[in-house]
């Protein structure tokens, strides 16, 4: 009796509730990658294709503006700002809500609960409630600095940052890096990129802390007693023992941190200026008298989309790792 081939090899067969599953999965992937793939075709359109009252399905592809926008529109060193504020603010969020986190997971102290299970209730309210108090916050601010009663030190320190930093070689070479980056750092501490990495951060610490916390409450106690046994001390236990097993917890931390301060609008068009936008601010400035430059929005929207994509391919890897993999036995 012969065997088939078909009797040799079993075709595994897929259910109807797999073959609905895989069909919502790839429209879901349609909805989302059909807008990213619009504007990536339409920033390669010449204005007036895309102004075109007929669709054109062929035309020949142009890469004028990106170049416009990388040579003509300062794009350096609105990149530079956005990727300084999303830096600074992501490593001080991470920074300040590692040790808040355990602090709640691991300590007991008056109003811990109340702190635990309120948490988000703060990450709950707009950032375009919060801008009024915010702005009357940094211009306060602003004012004791320069003309407060005891401002004088830290005015004069400024004024003293301001008169090295442009007789450096940052703010007298004529490169074109350095002529993006001299910008970012003589405006000194009233720019508004200090304000917008310190409200970022605050913003965010609520949600980092809540998620850290379920990440600390996974890892087992008895490493930190053993530790501890050890002669550690909290600070020791933290850096050695949590933090290696919380390198998962912090990448998805990094990822929603950065991907709010990288995107963020309202408030850095209110704190900064001119010289200090970030990306987001920047590509509203193409809505001109003239005309909506849809060609340089979308060849801008391409560019600010590369870097948080970057960063969760990076940080991925951590993310798929398990959490405490290998560190008990038996």
């Amino acid at each position: 009796m012969k065997i088939s081939y078909r009797d040799k090899i079993k075709v595994p067969k897929i259910k109807k509730s797999q073959l609905l599953h895989y069909i919502l999965l790839i429209i879901l992937s349609l909805i989302i990658l059909g807008p990213l793939y619009l504007m990536v075709l339409t920033s390669v359109k010449h204005q007036v294709v895309i102004m075109s009252r007929e669709p054109v399905w062929f035309f020949t592809p142009t890469m004028n503006n990106y170049k416009k926008i990388i040579l003509e529109e300062n794009f350096l060193r609105h990149l530079l700002s956005s990727v300084m504020v999303g830096l600074f603010s992501t490593a001080l969020t991470l920074f300040v809500s590692g040790w808040a986190a355990y602090a709640i997971a691991r300590m007991r102290f008056p109003g811990r609960g109340l702190m635990s299970n309120t948490t988000l209730i703060v990450r709950m309210v707009p950032p375009a409630v919060l801008a009024v108090p915010i702005v009357a916050m940094w211009q306060a601010w602003e004012i004791g600095l320069y003309s407060g009663n005891n401002s004088f030190f830290l005015a004069k320190l400024n004024q003293s940052y301001l008169n090295w930093i442009n007789s450096t070689a940052i703010c007298t070479s004529s490169s074109y890096f350095w002529e993006a980056v001299c910008p970012l750092l003589n405006g000194g501490l009233a720019d508004g990129r200090l304000g917008l990495i310190l409200f970022y951060s605050a913003l965010n610490l609520p949600f980092t802390i809540w998620l850290l916390v379920g990440f600390i409450q996974q890892i087992p106690v008895e490493l930190e007693e053993a530790a501890i046994v050890d002669g550690a001390t909290p600070f020791q236990v933290y850096r050695k023992i949590l933090f290696p097993l919380m390198k998962s917890g912090y990448a998805v931390a990094a990822i929603f941190t950065f991907r709010i301060a990288w995107n963020e609008f309202l408030l850095a068009l209110i704190l900064t200026g001119r010289t200090s936008y970030t990306l987001p601010v920047k590509i509203t400035l193409f809505i001109r008298e003239s005309g909506v430059q849809w060609g340089l929005i979308m060849a801008m929207g391409t560019l600010i989309l590369i870097p948080p994509l970057l960063l969760t391919l990076f940080a991925s890897r951590q993310i798929i790792r398990g959490l405490t993999a290998g560190a008990v036995k038996g």
